[in-house]
Formats: structure tokens, sequence, C-alpha cells
């Protein structure tokens, strides 16, 4: 499998790599959850959002300059936590 080059350098690369650590934190707790036999499906659903939530974040707000994150609204903190559909291809 060949790496597509891309030639941003990732303004927030320390927000990308903290998001990514929390990712792994929460699939991590995931794996442990899923050894309790009462763990439900509904706790897997809110857990995987959680992890989700943060790997489109480190994506979405890795060239987002400084200003932007230091007077975001409501609505960018959304679009930031959203599937990049747009921007990765999904896998068929």
């Amino acid at each position: 499998m060949s790496r597509i080059s891309y030639k941003h350098n990732m303004i927030q690369r320390h927000i990308v790599l903290m998001n990514i650590q929390d990712a792994r934190e929460q699939l991590e707790a995931i794996e442990q959850s899923l050894l309790d036999p009462d763990y439900e499906e509904v706790e897997l659903k809110i857990d995987l959002e959680h992890a989700y939530h943060h790997l489109n974040y480190a994506w979405n707000i890795r060239n987002e300059p400084y200003a932007a994150l230091e007077h975001h609204s409501d609505q960018d903190f959304a679009r930031w936590s959203k599937y990049p559909s747009g921007e990765i291809e999904e896998y068929q």
C-alpha cells in the first residue's frame, strides 16, 4: 500500500497527538469492558462514539489556525468532531 504525500504541515500536531492518545485509551478501556459480561451494547455505542470523536477531531483540527482554536464556537467544535467523509475515502 502506497502512502499519499500531503504538503500540509499539520499546524496542530500537538492536538492531533493528544486526541490519538485519548482515542487509544478509550479503545483500551473498551477492550477491558468487553471482558465484563454485564457490559451492554448501549455502553459500547457510547464508548465507540467517544473514540470516534477523538479520531475525527484529530483529523479535522490538524490545520486549523491558532486564532480559530482560541475563538471557536460550539458549531466549530461540532464540525471538528464529525467524520470527515469528504476527505477520507471510505472502504468498500
